[in-house]
């Protein structure tokens, strides 16, 4: 049972009214985001009109500013942003959606501003007027906005767009815009420039489902690489032009010997299913897992055999993943699919090949193994200790003494080495090569 000082909504709400209104009042004292959301909702309160009034008060002020604004005040920023959107499209829309789409609009146009003065390299301010632009279409279409009003804002944002914060406004609007409003839309984005190379028009046609003006923006040099050919293919699939689909699809070449055109061959995939051709998808399917021994493909393969065939395939498929050439991969795929004590067994037939590199696998691989397969476990984890030290790559030294430790706690659970060096002779090896690398070994102390 939680205790009645936790810090929760019903805790607090025992505090009454006058308690709680008293202590916003001090913890907001000198600090403006809290103070701005306060007089948020108290406009809120008092109906739409307040809020909009408040939201736009407020935007206008941060368009107006001309502060840079950098990683230590970004937060800031954003709780500020977000405490406007959030106000536009809950409590405006609810009550004025037509009033909400004009602000939702106006929150839109001050983002080339605000990008251009702030410091965004994770990529959430943007990443925050990306999430904004999503909601533009729903709430014009429950603001009965004229189509053609609508695409003459869009064009408006994607002229100003400089930090491809609006890379997915034309679908996101494609439902309020109609056809009418898609046309106007290419309208304008030709006669204002704001093409953006064929980008824009593509997305358009694709929105109108327009396979053929979609296909008319790439020339035949274009076509012939796999992975243009998988996005045509894809759009004349969605408009019921399968066999036109699949002539692009096998006039394309390979770009390059071992290359995995995975998008290609999904395309393909999916057009032959269309096409009713399903045992040359099946036969497709088999030979890109041999080739890149993907999940997905096998799974699909095997969902699609009749009954009783498919534990023979899946054991062929492990066949196939013992026998790959690469040994990273096919330990992936086992111990992904679960087969752990064959993942074990391919982890000690080739124990000097794990150079601790891949080491998001390893490391995934070496907790499943660690419970059942505590050597397999214990080579995997060594390899990356090893490899961290021996490029001096200093910012994984802490990763590496936590991996060491591991192989110090898998040690007790382990009798027979099967001939590579128990714990004490692995720790010697690194003080005697590495001792130098004193970063590491006070980590190891600690």
């Amino acid at each position: 049972m939680a205790s009645k000082r936790s810090l929760n909504a019903r805790n607090l709400e025992a505090l009454g009214a006058a308690a709680l209104a008293e202590l916003l009042i001090e913890v907001s004292s000198g600090q403006a985001v809290i103070q701005r959301r306060l007089r948020l909702a108290l406009a809120a309160a008092e109906g739409a009109s307040g809020a909009a009034q408040e939201v736009r008060k407020r935007l206008a002020a941060i368009d107006r500013s001309r502060t840079f604004v950098g990683s230590a005040r970004r937060p800031a920023l954003l709780r500020d942003l977000e405490a406007q959107r959030q106000a536009i499209t809950g409590p405006i829309a609810a009550e004025d959606p037509g009033e909400a789409c004009e602000l939702l609009l106006r929150f839109l146009e001050i983002s080339a501003g605000v990008l251009a003065r702030c410091s965004d390299s994770t990529g959430v301010v943007v990443g925050l007027f990306e999430q904004a632009a999503k909601q533009l279409g729903p709430l014009a279409l429950a603001a009965r906005v004229a189509p053609e009003t609508l695409a003459e804002h869009a064009v408006e944002l994607l002229l100003e767009d400089r930090h491809g914060a609006f890379d997915a406004l034309v679908p996101a609007l494609a439902e309020a815009l109609g056809d009418g409003g898609l046309q106007r839309l290419e309208q304008c984005c030709r006669e204002r420039g704001a093409l953006g190379g064929s980008r824009l028009l593509l997305q358009i046609a694709e929105a109108r489902g327009d396979g053929e003006g979609y296909l008319g923006q790439f020339s035949a040099a274009d076509l012939r690489r796999r992975p243009i050919a998988a996005d045509v293919a894809r759009v004349l699939l969605a408009n019921g032009r399968a066999a036109q689909a699949l002539e692009i699809l096998d006039g394309a070449t390979a770009e390059g010997p071992g290359r995995l055109d995975g998008a290609w061959l999904d395309s393909r995939l999916a057009v032959l299913e269309a096409l009713e051709r399903p045992a040359e998808a099946q036969e497709m399917r088999w030979r890109w897992f041999c080739r890149s021994l993907s999940i997905p493909h096998l799974r699909d393969h095997l969902r699609r055999l009749d009954a009783f065939e498919d534990g023979e395939a899946e054991e062929r498929a492990f066949g196939v993943a013992e026998q790959h050439p690469s040994r990273l991969l096919a330990m992936e795929f086992l111990v992904a699919w679960g087969v752990l004590g064959r993942a074990a067994r391919l982890v000690l037939a080739h124990a000097t090949e794990w150079d601790g590199e891949a080491y998001a696998i390893h490391s995934a691989a070496a907790e499943r193994l660690s419970a059942d397969h505590p050597l397999a476990a214990t080579l995997l984890l060594r390899a990356m200790v090893w490899g961290a030290l021996e490029t001096g790559r200093s910012q994984r030294y802490r990763h590496a003494a936590e991996h060491l430790r591991s192989c110090d706690l898998l040690a007790d659970r382990l009798d027979d080495w099967q001939g590579h060096p128990d714990h004490a002779a692995f720790v010697a090896r690194l003080q005697e090569r590495f001792g130098g690398r004193w970063g590491f070994w006070k980590l190891v102390e600690a």
